[in-house]
């Protein structure tokens, strides 16, 4: 087979005290329908200077496939890094066992990163810190089984905060998107102290943006909303952007953005906040700011998570996207909320504490209306 070369070089960031890794990172949870499509994919990052690859136990035979392209293509191990994870709550035997499987489907004797996998609960940061994966963490790193350590989480901001402020992990995977900036200011505090941090599905999770609305379109003109999305992400100095291509041809942006610099693009800037403007002229006197200051809900509803989704549905026509999230709700566990609209029972406690007056019960009542369809479940877990 001929020598694997690169057409684009892509630039590199730093990660914690790991190896730099590139703009974007190829998550390997949906190329699996054979390992010749994993091959493929993998071989076309590598081509466009794509040196990290996120993967996960819990994707399938997504390691597996991963070590056999790796072999098939001869790939030099400092060409490239690879992320895995470790679900929280397992006994010390079982994680070490995860980590060693890990190892030998990767074809490694060293993994460069290892992300507990959903700090999603206080519970899960407990077991992390002080529990069981404590143990098992300093285990891996002790015996050189890991390189460097992180955590991935669909938590709240709150549970966010207090796993990058532990000092423990040397990266974090986070949900950073441009139309989601919530924890854009947890990532700048993570950037700062040394923290390497992966922002996790800017193209799906982040809002579908490689099948926008027409009305996302022209609200990002003269940018694609995907283009948009990256180039917002990158000149806030995230380290990289994981990119779940299927097929080779998916990876266009990550080629055309390769060569992305430092600082945010002034046109980028002028671009994204006409969008939150028509957002909040969409809405009127009914958009949320996404404060957090309604929670807690007596009832366990995420009110902000909900209210954000009725401002992308009716500020930017996000009809599939949004179904599709909303479906979610209560079907996928620890991963997303649990408790949708229509539990509220207008109770008024959550009334005087929002800034904005919003009507809370009467808008958790619309969305519930204007978003209900049939469950959805994770792809993964």
């Amino acid at each position: 087979m001929a020598a694997l070369t690169t057409v684009v070089p892509m630039a590199r960031r730093t990660f914690g005290h790991g190896s730099e890794v590139s703009l974007f990172t190829l998550g390997l949870m949906r190329a699996l329908a054979s390992p010749l499509q994993l091959q493929q994919v993998i071989a076309r990052a590598l081509e466009l200077g794509i040196n990290h690859f996120e993967t996960a136990p819990a994707y399938g035979p997504s390691q597996a496939y991963l070590g056999q392209a790796m072999a098939a293509l001869a790939v030099p191990r400092h060409r490239y890094v690879i992320t895995s994870k470790l679900l929280p709550g397992v006994d010390v035997d079982q994680g070490l066992a995860v980590v060693r499987t890990t190892l030998e489907h990767l074809g490694l004797h060293q993994l460069d990163h290892l992300a507990v996998h959903g700090i999603n609960r206080a519970e899960h940061l407990h077991w992390a810190l002080h529990g069981p994966g404590a143990e098992v963490l300093a285990i891996c790193e002790g015996e050189g089984l890991v390189r460097q350590v992180g955590f991935s989480s669909h938590g709240s901001p709150e549970l966010v905060a207090q796993a990058i402020s532990s000092g423990r992990f040397g990266f974090c995977s986070l949900h950073l998107h441009m139309l989601n900036p919530t924890l854009m200011p947890l990532a700048h505090q993570a950037l700062a102290a040394g923290m390497g941090v992966m922002a996790i599905s800017p193209a799906d999770k982040g809002g579908q943006l490689f099948d926008p609305p027409e009305l996302l379109q022209q609200q990002c003109v003269p940018f694609a909303p995907l283009e948009l999305a990256y180039r917002w992400l990158l000149g806030h100095g995230i380290s990289t952007l994981t990119i779940g291509a299927a097929q080779p041809s998916e990876l266009i942006w990550a080629q055309e953005l390769s060569q992305t610099g430092e600082g945010m693009n002034p046109h980028v800037v002028a671009v994204v906040e006409g969008l939150y403007q028509a957002q909040q002229q969409s809405l009127g006197d009914t958009f949320c700011g996404q404060c957090r200051h309604c929670l807690p809900c007596p009832e366990a509803i995420d009110i902000p998570a909900l209210l954000r989704l009725r401002n992308l549905r009716l500020g930017h026509g996000m009809v599939a996207f949004c179904e599709e999230r909303y479906g979610l709700i209560g079907e996928a566990g620890h991963w997303f909320p649990m408790v949708r609209g229509d539990a509220c029972t207008s109770c008024g406690d959550c009334l005087p504490r929002c800034p904005q007056n919003l009507e809370i019960p009467t808008l958790l009542q619309h969305t519930h209306g204007l978003l209900q369809g049939r469950p959805r479940r994770r792809l993964w877990g």
